[in-house]
């Protein structure tokens, strides 16, 4: 007999892991990492491949968090992005730059 699985319990967040961004229960896996993954063309199943300890009900779950809750989880990925930029200006002023 199949165990049910509650989807809700799926994606959660603790303010002390991950900076409090919604993750995958049980994971380090932020839902904002899925996402990137999905922007970059791959499909749920390359995700959960590619993980190797992803299920697909998981990345779905993921996925269907980002659809509901889409301008929070653009807004992380805004400002990962920017961050990135900020620490790669830092590092070229710091290593080669002027």
């Amino acid at each position: 007999m199949a165990t049910e699985v509650n989807i809700g319990k799926l994606i959660v967040r603790t303010p002390d892991v991950r900076g409090g961004r919604p993750r995958i229960a049980g994971t380090g896996v932020t839902v904002r990492r899925v996402v990137a993954w999905y922007q970059l063309g791959l499909s749920p199943e390359e995700i959960a491949e590619e993980s190797g300890h992803l299920s697909l009900a998981q990345v779905h779950a993921a996925l269907a968090y980002y659809h509901a809750n889409r301008e929070e989880i653009e807004a992380d990925l805004v400002g990962e992005e920017a961050e990135a930029e900020k620490l790669a200006q830092e590092r070229y002023q710091t290593v080669g730059g002027k």
